[in-house]
């Protein structure tokens, strides 16, 4: 628990769960359905009306809190037991926000949509403001918590699991009870969809909660070790089949100086923990199919939780760092130029080239059928820029963020490399 601005903090978080109460009422009002951890108490008020949602929130929060218990044993504490007063004041903001929303009834299916819509904002919203109070969490985030930290699940996949496992049993709840789909519909899957993205969101673009709970001062800044190294790197950016990675092993070898690519691969498996086979499947790459982003937009539930490719890139950025630091090297991709930002003797090239240029070393060079290679090509480069804009905030072909660019197909591999090395002569970075 945070000691600074604690009062400001349990503000903030009880705003937070208010807020979160208020969009499930919204949902609830829209007759689409509501978020899939409030399904469950949504479908037995439906089935027991004379209990409101909010006691059953209350109940099905408290089992959660139970099952927590249950699997840590004798490892629960005090986690566990702030979240019973606080299951026991978001049961009882869902109850208050349906009694303040009971006149708001959708006309029709626009309108019904529109406010499940502005229930996921307003979800959003709360939990973003509860993350920022970073002082306590709901159940629902508890439970996920536990499962994925004690048995070494994936977060994201853990919150999707038990998100569909009480859309599941809400399911079964109203065909079991009522013969038909009630309580589950399209509001649901768009909350699960939707929310987690919705927060990541206010996460990146609302720093004014940041600003009152972290009074400005002195930042303190550790010092890097290259920033008094004598070593020099050369980072090579490159389009995909413009012979960047043969160019830079040509400067390498005229320089006698260490080379890395590949090389890197089995170097951030080493700092991250994970194996050789995922570093190489997912560096340099962002998730982009609705399953990983799925998954990654519910690391936005829980501050402490950092997704597996945020600690790939942490873990790679480490070790480029102390590479460049330690000895003078040639670097290929994996951002360098911008991770390295700050290096006395960095020389940074973007290498290019014409589209014939490229197909035929893509064809020739990785074995690509000539009817994919222009597809491939523009796939590779998209990764690559995605991966950029992600990690850096910069496109990655923007040629205001290099000191040399240089075209291979007029030049050739052995020509540019040759350029390069005269280039980072002529810039001081290699002493002669």
């Amino acid at each position: 628990m945070k000691k600074d601005k604690i009062g400001l903090r349990i503000l903030l978080l009880l705003a937070g769960i208010f807020i979160i109460g208020h969009g499930v009422a919204l949902s609830i009002r829209s007759d689409l359905g509501t978020s899939p951890i409030s399904s469950i108490p949504y479908v037995l008020n439906l089935i027991i009306p004379n209990v409101t949602v909010g006691t059953f929130t209350i109940i099905i929060n408290a089992l959660l809190v139970l099952i927590q218990v249950i699997i840590l044993k004798k490892k629960s504490g005090i986690d566990q037991l702030l979240q019973i007063p606080l299951l026991i004041f978001f049961g009882l903001s869902v109850d208050f926000n349906l009694y303040l929303t009971a006149s708001l009834l959708p006309p029709n299916y626009f309108w019904q949509i529109m406010t499940i819509i502005v229930s996921c904002f307003v979800m959003a919203f709360g939990i973003f403001i509860e993350l920022k109070a970073n002082v306590g969490y709901l159940p629902g985030e508890g439970i996920t918590l536990v499962v994925s930290e004690t048995y070494d699940f994936n977060f994201g996949k853990t919150k999707v699991g038990i998100d569909t496992t009480f859309v599941v049993l809400a399911v079964v709840l109203a065909f079991v009870f009522h013969g038909k789909l009630e309580g589950v519909r399209e509001g649901t899957i768009m909350a699960a969809l939707f929310v987690g993205a919705i927060t990541n969101f206010y996460q990146k673009k609302i720093v004014f909660f940041d600003k009152i709970l972290h009074p400005k001062k002195a930042v303190e800044y550790v010092t890097q070790p290259y920033m008094t190294t004598d070593k020099f790197v050369i980072t090579i950016s490159r389009q995909y089949g413009s012979g960047g990675h043969a160019v830079g092993e040509r400067i390498a070898k005229k320089l006698g100086i260490a080379f890395y690519d590949s090389k890197l691969i089995d170097l951030t498996a080493i700092a991250s923990g994970f194996t050789p086979e995922y570093v190489e499947k997912h560096e340099q790459k962002v998730p982009n199919g609705l399953l990983d982003k799925l998954y990654n937009n519910n690391y936005a539930y829980v501050n402490e939780v950092i997704p597996p490719n945020d600690k790939l890139f942490i873990a790679q950025t480490g070790v480029i760092r102390n590479i460049a630091a330690s000895e003078s090297c040639v670097i290929v991709g994996r951002a360098a130029n911008y991770i390295l930002k700050g290096h006395p003797n960095s020389f940074n090239v973007f290498v290019h080239a014409d589209t014939d240029f490229r197909k035929k070393r893509v064809e020739q060079n990785y074995m690509v059928n000539p009817g994919d290679s222009l597809k491939v090509m523009a796939r590779k480069d998209r990764e690559r820029d995605d991966y950029s804009q992600y990690y850096t905030g910069r496109h990655w072909d923007n040629l205001k963020e290099y000191d040399m660019t240089v075209d291979t197909s007029l030049f050739g591999i052995e020509a540019t490399a040759d350029m390069i090395i005269e280039g980072a002569e002529k810039a001081g970075v290699i002493k002669s």
